[in-house]
């Protein structure tokens, strides 16, 4: 099963705590935020699989979130090198580092991955390989 960027926003910690540690464990990459404003943001940033939203949370203007998912007009789409190294960079800090495991997790070989990290100056993760 090919792993999805998940947005999770709920603002009871104990809940949310629960549903992205078992995101995690099933494989998944959960996209935490803290407040609706935040997860406007992050939705507008193509990539995004599934969004998880508490309707509970305190503050939340459901029309700007509707809009947010449904935008009037598209977003310019973003450079594939600013996606990748995204991608990249969300990837590693999954898996703490282990490039090994992150590229298993990408579909490349560990010599791509450890290529592109250099080229979009990744090198600050830390190596548990």
């Amino acid at each position: 099963m090919k792993p999805s960027h998940i947005l999770v926003l709920d603002p009871e910690a104990s809940r949310r705590d629960g549903l992205v540690n078992a995101l995690k464990v099933s494989g998944h990459l959960p996209v935490v935020v803290g407040d609706t404003a935040e997860a406007v943001r992050a939705l507008a940033v193509p990539g995004l699989d599934v969004a998880l939203v508490s309707l509970a949370t305190p503050g939340l203007d459901q029309t700007l979130l509707r809009e947010a998912l449904a935008p009037s007009q598209p977003a310019e789409p973003e450079p594939l090198d600013d996606v990748e190294r995204r991608h990249i960079a969300r990837t590693l800090s999954y898996t703490r580092g282990n490039k090994r495991r992150a590229a298993h997790l990408l579909g490349i070989a560990r010599s791509t991955l450890l290529a592109k990290v250099r080229k979009y100056g990744l090198d600050n993760h830390p190596i548990s390989e």
